[in-house]
């Protein structure tokens, strides 16, 4: 079904077509089953939910009950026993190392390496104007912000470059397209460890991938430049008892490399689309920043909470085309949900979290319109929204993604105005986040 559904003809650029495309099973069989249904993947029991109770109840009040499911071993070679895979007492000590990294006020020490490296980009960009001699310039700005999140992610987490980590970037893509075609076969007991093309591959590719991250760790190991980077907080943790091994420490560096860059550039692209599609709403986001910020000058750690309407886009960007298509949980122990659904152990659950952002039942029946203005007040249900999951395991680097995010944002709108180009084809497919299919072509003007 995923198959054919990326290989459907592309559709027009509105958004009620996303659940299709992204989860096409999902789609097709809530219509028949309805909500929760069941259904088997071998010899898993996977129970589909997109009630945002039931949810709740999974994630937050009933969460000690649901655990990770155990990862395909292909996915584990992407990520490592990084955090997202993690469980139990070693998942509490990474993630104490990475809540120190990623908190809010340590955020607020990066803003100007992201503005940095906002204009660098930005840069490029106007000398290619310059270069053409015209007024305007198309080009993938999905391909852009991919730079733009591995160079502010590499900087801030690593202290080092894109120049640097530009080969683990170029490895890393290369294993997310081969893990996900492994991950949607149902896994053989061994079979990874026979020699087939893929599996050589892949085979490789971790091993190089291994061996840059650990240089990396080594260069920084002894650096004392920057005592505010992920590296420095795992390396050297505030409690003894939180000291990681370096094959902890690679595994983190992994995960966040690729997870960092992901989420983030894939966030930038859909809005930079949806404002080129709205340009209303285009407009609205440039008069803000020129108030907050000035014509000409930056975004800072002291006018981001001001930037409301940034914000506004941002989460509605975030509801139509959340990076992470779904949640995987497991139930641990028999439970029962909602006083009436008994789930027994072993059981593994699909949480649509797209579905539940394209809920007439939830966001009413324009629910796949464009339209900031709805998060203008807080959301009446905790689980209507969760682009970032929720309860104890919600992702660790969110603060580092809406802050990178704001500032790309408003940098970008006051200094250009763009619509979208009609080569661009609406394609949105599930890799390890949801992305455009065949990139996001953009036309741009420099203001003048």
């Amino acid at each position: 079904m995923i198959a054919e559904a990326e290989s459907s003809p592309p559709v027009s650029f509105n958004h009620e077509g996303v659940v299709e495309r992204v989860m096409p099973h999902y789609y097709k069989w809530s219509k028949v089953y309805g909500d929760p249904f069941l259904y088997w993947f071998g010899s898993d029991a996977i129970l589909a939910v997109s009630d945002p109770d039931m949810i709740k109840e999974i994630l937050v009040t009933k969460s000690g009950s649901f655990g990770k499911i155990r990862p395909n071993p292909a996915v584990k070679g992407l990520l490592g026993e990084g955090l997202v895979e993690l469980k139990g007492d070693k998942w509490i000590v990474h993630r104490r190392i990475a809540a120190q990294a990623f908190n809010m006020e340590r955020v607020k020490e990066w803003v100007l390496e992201i503005v940095d490296s906002n204009r660098n980009m930005m840069s490029k960009w106007d000398a290619n104007i310059e270069a053409r001699n015209k007024s305007e310039f198309e080009f993938d700005v999905h391909k852009e912000f991919h730079q733009l999140s591995a160079d502010i992610i590499s900087r801030t987490a690593f202290g080092s470059n894109f120049s640097e980590g530009k080969r683990i970037f170029e490895l890393q893509e290369q294993q997310v397209v081969l893990v996900m075609k492994t991950a949607q076969n149902v896994y053989i007991p061994g079979f990874r460890f026979i020699p087939t093309k893929r599996n050589r591959i892949l085979w490789k590719l971790e091993k190089e991938i291994t061996e840059l991250v650990t240089k990396l760790i080594e260069k920084n190991k002894n650096t004392k430049q920057n005592s505010s980077t992920l590296l420095t907080t795992l390396t050297s943790p505030s409690k003894k008892d939180n000291i990681l091994d370096l094959k902890e420490i690679v595994d983190e560096c992994k995960t966040f490399y690729i997870a960092g860059k992901e989420t983030t550039a894939n966030l930038l692209t859909w809005a930079v689309l949806l404002l080129g599609l709205h340009q209303e709403w285009q407009n609205k986001a440039r008069e803000e920043v020129d108030r907050v910020c000035g014509q000409h000058a930056f975004p800072c750690a002291d006018n981001l909470a001001d930037l409301k309407i940034v914000t506004m886009i941002l989460n509605e960007t975030l509801r139509l085309y959340p990076p992470a298509v779904m949640l995987m949980r497991q139930a641990s122990k028999n439970v029962k949900l909602l006083g009436r659904l008994d789930v027994p152990v072993g059981t593994q659950l699909f949480l649509a979290i797209t579905a539940v952002h394209h809920d007439v039942r939830i966001w009413g029946e324009d629910a796949n319109v464009f339209n900031p203005m709805r998060f203008l007040e807080p959301r009446n249900h905790l689980a209507s929204f969760f682009p970032f999951g929720l309860g104890p395991r919600v992702c660790v680097g969110q603060n580092l993604a809406i802050v990178e995010a704001k500032i790309a944002l408003a940098m970008i709108v006051g200094r250009y105005s763009f619509v979208v180009s009609p080569s661009y084809v609406h394609a949105p497919m599930k890799s390890l986040t949801m992305q455009p299919q065949y990139g996001a072509q953009m036309i741009f003007n420099r203001r003048s």
